[in-house]
Formats: C-alpha cells, sequence, structure tokens
C-alpha cells in the first residue's frame, strides 16, 4: 500500500491573517459551532505570558509518543535526523509548530533555544499539550507559545518524536497539516483550512458587531434584542455601517 507524502504547509493570505489578528479564539468558536464544529478548542491550554502577541497561522505538526530506553537517549536526541530537531528547523516562516504530546508534562516538549531558533525563523508560535522548560526564557523571545504547565525534565526521559507534519490530536482536538489555529488569552481555537477565509469573515463581522452592540450598552441599552444580534438590531447595525458609524448618542 502506497502512503501519500502530506501536502506542504500552505502560506496563509495576509487578508486573511489580518483579520484572524482582530478576532478572538471565542469569537471564531462560535462561528465553527454555527457550521456544525464542537470540538476545536484547545481545552486546559493557556499562554506562556498574557503580554504575549496574538498567535495567527497554519499548523504544522510534530507527534511524542512515549520514550522507550533503547531508543531514546541524548546521544541519539543530538542526531542531526531526530525529528524534535528536525521540527525547529522545518517548521515554515508563518506556521505554528502543534507539538502532540499525548497530554504528558513528564519532560519538556521545548526548551528556549529551540524558541529562540524558531523566532528567528519566522515562525508564529508553538502549541503543547505537554509542557515546556526554561518557560521564562522561551517568553522572553517573545513568540507566543501555549502550553498545559511547565514540564523541566529533558525530552528523551518521557518523551520519543514520531511523527512530523502529520494529523495530531492536540489537547482533544484533531489538528490536520495546514488547519489554522488562532491564539489570544482566552486560549487556542483550531479552523479546518477549507474554511479558514469564511471563517474570517464571518468572525470579523461578529466582532464588530460586538462594537456597536458594546457601545450601546455601555451607554446603558438593554442586551434584549441587541445581544445575540436578531434581525431587527442586524438592520439597525447596518445602517449604522452605511452612515459612516457616527458617534453614538
Amino acid at each position: 500500500m502506497t502512503t501519500m507524502a502530506p501536502a506542504p504547509v500552505q502560506e496563509l493570505d495576509e487578508q486573511i491573517r489580518a483579520k484572524l489578528l482582530r478576532v478572538g479564539s471565542a469569537n471564531v468558536a462560535n462561528v465553527l459551532l454555527a457550521r456544525g464544529f464542537r470540538n476545536v478548542m484547545m481545552l486546559g491550554l493557556a499562554p506562556l505570558a498574557d503580554s504575549q502577541e496574538q498567535l495567527v497561522g497554519p499548523a504544522y505538526t510534530l507527534r511524542f509518543i512515549p520514550a522507550r530506553e533503547d531508543l531514546d537517549s541524548m546521544a541519539n536526541y543530538g542526531r542531526d535526523d531526530n525529528k524534535h530537531r528536525r521540527a525547529i528547523e522545518e517548521c515554515p516562516s508563518g506556521a505554528v509548530l502543534v507539538i502532540d504530546a499525548g497530554g504528558s508534562t513528564a519532560a519538556s516538549s521545548m526548551g528556549d533555544m529551540m524558541a529562540t531558533r524558531l523566532r528567528y525563523r519566522g515562525v508564529s508560535g508553538v502549541v503543547t499539550d505537554g509542557g515546556y522548560r526554561d518557560s521564562a526564557a522561551i517568553a522572553e523571545t517573545g513568540l507566543p507559545c501555549y502550553q498545559q504547565r511547565n514540564a523541566p525534565p529533558a525530552t528523551p526521559i518521557a518523551l520519543h518524536p514520531i511523527a512530523l507534519d502529520e494529523p495530531v490530536g492536540c489537547a482533544g482536538v484533531a489538528v490536520y497539516p495546514g488547519d489554522v489555529l488562532v491564539g489570544d488569552r482566552d486560549g487556542v481555537v483550531v479552523i479546518p483550512r477549507d474554511l479558514v477565509a469564511e471563517v474570517a469573515d464571518a468572525a470579523l463581522d461578529a466582532v464588530e458587531y460586538e462594537e456597536f452592540a458594546a457601545g450601546h450598552i455601555a451607554r446603558g441599552r438593554s442586551i434584549l434584542g441587541l445581544f445575540p444580534a436578531t434581525p431587527d438590531s442586524r438592520t439597525e447595525y447596518d445602517e449604522w455601517v452605511a452612515a459612516g458609524r457616527p458617534e453614538m448618542e
């Protein structure tokens, strides 16, 4: 049986990226829910630093399995063909490295030297359902990163890198290479790659409507008939946009 090589991760259109940088993970999750997708939010993960940039980019994946003593040693870890080290050099610029650690924090999914290299190479960020070592130093690189919790032990103690650029499960969510991740303080959401353009448009529309609704609510208006949007409030919003978004009274 012939196994087809995975399609290369495609660069994200800059207009789509710009839209996704304006929306939140919760907005995206709501848009996907309206399209029947319920399991898209990576629950239990948190940003390494509250001040880090928003995360947006297509997924490039690395999958770990539990380590085994005859295969995993610091000597083998240092080989150039080690898939963990290859992931750092092969993850495309603009992509997000998604590390499936099987939820294990018994050993590190990444350290600060790897994060520094990824930042230099233009990678958009890293997401793991495991954890990092040297977390303070990783945060200093400015690379947006998400994890379950810190995991200081050396990687070969508990993790063996087995596959690159294949479908993985990370924090209970299916991630296929090229799916697009959006991460903020709330967490990380995964957009199926074939839906990215329409989800970006719908999520941005939702954010802009929420700004309109928030302006009215801050002035004492009830949420009833306003949020969530109703046909009447959408008409009101559309008229407000057509009028040039005048200041609310």
